[in-house]
């Protein structure tokens, strides 16, 4: 297993109280498609076009910055049907930062993105703001990184741990990222298309 791409069990376990994976009961089988670190008008746009495309609803999780730049793109997402959640307003790494600033951090988010939906940054968090952040926010974790914002993987490598990971009720993880474009543009087109073909549904985490 790459324990990045999907989270091991041990892992999964310090966080119960999050949610990894949606699964659906039969019969069908549901996959969550799921973007970080926008949204940008380099890539965001692009996104919601092949989402557009397909049918497909998604869910974001927006940098508070980003948002703060760029308004009218949380607008934009929402107009089209797709969920939003908070990633925080300066990408901040939990494990990294004083629990006091974090928490503020996530606050200030909050006031521009306005939801119920948190994910941390890198998928890291301490205990404590876990606990806070969960009084207010249902946690997004993640069932399959794809692992596009990795200069060390190409484009079909991406793809393949889509095909090698997801399963019936998957929390993937793609990102509407300048580091992330040119792994991601070739490799969410096909990574849906394989996922139609297996029979998948796609839908938002609800706010």
């Amino acid at each position: 297993m790459d324990v990045i791409a999907q989270p091991p069990l041990l892992y999964r376990l310090l966080f119960p109280e999050a949610i990894w994976r949606i699964k659906r009961p039969a019969p069908g089988k549901t996959v969550y498609l799921t973007f970080d670190d926008g949204p940008i008008p380099e890539e965001t746009p692009w996104v919601l076009d092949l989402l557009d495309r397909y049918g497909i609803k998604a869910t974001f999780f927006m940098v508070g910055d980003n948002v703060r730049r760029h308004p009218e793109l949380l607008d934009e997402v929402r107009r089209r049907g797709h969920s939003v959640g908070n990633h925080t307003m300066h990408h901040l790494q939990g494990m990294k930062t004083l629990t006091s600033r974090y928490l503020a951090d996530v606050e200030e988010a909050d006031a521009l993105i306005n939801t119920t939906l948190f994910r941390p940054p890198h998928g890291l968090l301490r205990w404590k703001q876990s606990h806070t952040i969960r009084e207010k926010y249902n946690l997004i974790m993640y069932d399959l990184v794809t692992r596009d914002y990795s200069k060390k993987l190409t484009a079909e490598q991406v793809f393949e741990k889509v095909k090698r990971y997801a399963r019936n009720g998957s929390i993937i993880v793609f990102h509407d990222s300048i580091k992330a474009s040119p792994r991601m543009r070739e490799a969410l087109p096909k990574a849906i298309e394989w996922l139609i073909e297996q029979g998948y549904d796609f839908a938002p985490i609800p706010e």
